[in-house]
């Protein structure tokens, strides 16, 4: 990070998928992605991904360009059995306590409670105001009259004045004059006008 910037090509592919799936308009870290997939190559990357990444980027002629001359560079595990000693060297088995629950994130891994805790911010609550009241409070039904008096409006009042339904003009143009008495001169002016 240099002055406050994260620099693409220091992520790896799946920040940089991330990045993209965060800001899915940031041309500049679609084309990083599409120079990295055209790299690997594979059936997991398409003609489709590249034409929505082409969308996004300035000129469809970059992205085009990435198609023609991508290499297939072997990114192969070659040292697989090195690289599994180098992380299972020195582990201890796991102990034999009680099973944590996990937590599974969408497009993600499992995590336990505790890990999602850790990197778990405000802002990823926002839906659990809903979430509590559901669960806290008795979720009452509407009647059928608050259901009627939320959809008494003026401009349902005039659709049915303009299809000469007068009687239902009246109705919600009484229902507005209880809910707004401000303005109970000008609902009243409206029902005395209908007649």
């Amino acid at each position: 990070m240099v002055n406050g910037c994260i620099h693409l090509k220091s992520l790896n592919i799946d920040e940089l998928a991330g990045v993209v799936n965060l800001y899915p308009w940031f041309g500049a870290a679609r084309k990083e992605m599409c120079l990295r997939m055209s790299r690997v190559g594979g059936e997991g990357w398409g003609s489709r991904d590249y034409a929505t990444s082409a969308l996004y980027v300035g000129s469809r002629r970059i992205i085009s360009d990435i198609v023609r001359t991508g290499k297939a560079n072997d990114y192969s595990d070659r040292n697989l059995e090195d690289l599994i000693k180098s992380y299972t060297v020195g582990e201890e088995p796991a102990e034999a306590s009680e099973p944590k629950h996990r937590t599974r994130v969408v497009g993600g891994d499992f995590f336990s409670q505790d890990e999602y805790d850790s990197v778990r911010k405000t802002e990823d609550n926002i839906f659990s105001s809903f979430a509590s009241k559901a669960k806290g409070e008795e979720v009452r039904e509407k009647t059928e009259q608050e259901i009627v008096d939320e959809f008494c409006t003026e401009t349902l009042a005039q659709i049915y004045i303009d299809q000469g339904y007068y009687e239902q003009a009246k109705f919600i143009y009484s229902k507005l004059l209880l809910r707004y008495p401000e303005k109970n001169a000008y609902f009243a002016a409206l029902i005395q006008k209908l007649g």
